[in-house]
Order: C-alpha cells, then sequence, then structure tokens
C-alpha cells in the first residue's frame, strides 16, 4: 500500500465519494476539474492506498424492521490482549452488533445494537452479550432518535496545499 499526497483534486475526489458513492466517474471528474481518465486513475491509487476502503448502500433501519438502537457499554473482567481479542472476535460474528470500539476508562467497549425491537434486544443482551465469555457487566442505553448521522471524516476541499484530509496539516 503506497500512501499517496493528497492535493486538492484528490481531497475533492474523497468529499465527492463519501457523501456520494455512486457518483459517475464523469460527473465527478466533472466537479474535480479533471477529466474522466485520470480521475479514474486517481481514485484507484485512493483505493490502493487504503484512503477508500470501500463502497456501501447507507440502509434505514426502520424500513427493514430494526426499530431499536442500543449503546451498550461493557466492561470485562480481564483486558488482558488475548481476552479482549477473544471479545472482539466474538462480537465480529453477532450481526445485531453494528459498531464495536474499544475504549479507554471505566467502559472496555460501547457496542451499537440494533434489534427488531425491546425484547428482541433483551434476547440478545441475556443468551450472547452477558453469556459471553469474560462480560462482567453491560450498561444498555437506549437511543430515542439520531440528531446526526455522517459516516467518515470531515475533509477540507479548500486550496490549501499540503498532505493533509482535514485540519490544515502538521
Amino acid at each position: 500500500m503506497q500512501k499517496v499526497k493528497l492535493d486538492r483534486i484528490d481531497r475533492r475526489l474523497l468529499h465527492d465519494l463519501q457523501a456520494e458513492g455512486r457518483i459517475t466517474n464523469v460527473e465527478l471528474s466533472r466537479r474535480a476539474g479533471i477529466s474522466a481518465p485520470p480521475c479514474l486513475r486517481r481514485v484507484r491509487a485512493l483505493e490502493d492506498a487504503g484512503y477508500i476502503l470501500g463502497y456501501h448502500a447507507d440502509l434505514e433501519p426502520k424500513a427493514l424492521g430494526f426499530h431499536v438502537t442500543v449503546f451498550a457499554q461493557v466492561g470485562l473482567s480481564s483486558q488482558a490482549d488475548r481476552d479482549l481479542e477473544e471479545f472482539e472476535e466474538t462480537v465480529r460474528g453477532w450481526p445485531e452488533v453494528r459498531e464495536c470500539y474499544m475504549l479507554a476508562g471505566e467502559t472496555d467497549f460501547l457496542l451499537k445494537v440494533i434489534a427488531a425491537d425491546w425484547d428482541a434486544y433483551q434476547e440478545f443482551l441475556t443468551t450472547k452479550l452477558t453469556a459471553a465469555a469474560n462480560v462482567s457487566h453491560v450498561k444498555s442505553a437506549l437511543s430515542i432518535r439520531a440528531a446526526k448521522s455522517e459516516p467518515g471524516v470531515p475533509i477540507d476541499v479548500g486550496t490549501s496545499g499540503g498532505d493533509d484530509a482535514g485540519n490544515g496539516g502538521d
């Protein structure tokens, strides 16, 4: 994976692809002010360099029957590397868990869990999460609504130089 020095055009490509993953190469190149072939080469280079991890559709959970989102704060009995890794591996096998973050502080992991309803979450909680090896406690917070849900990172598309994608350089 070779690093690409990000210029204004690269930042514009990343910004537009993050906002609209289905944009055509022709439209992307028009917005960036370059022709289509070099635009495609730049996008492929950004993919190869690891700036673009993939593409996906943003789905509406409620339309698909998932009406409950819960943030579960999980504490483990042991924080040994092996135990942390085993918990992460277990979580990867649970489709209800959409995001998992290891944290510093009182909580070891924060999980974003979706479920059809509260009963389905309680079933997940009692049969999977609290039953998992090394889990000592779970604190659940039911989401009422999302005021903002914006994936990705803020990208500065200004004309400033440098290879930093968002905070003005080092």
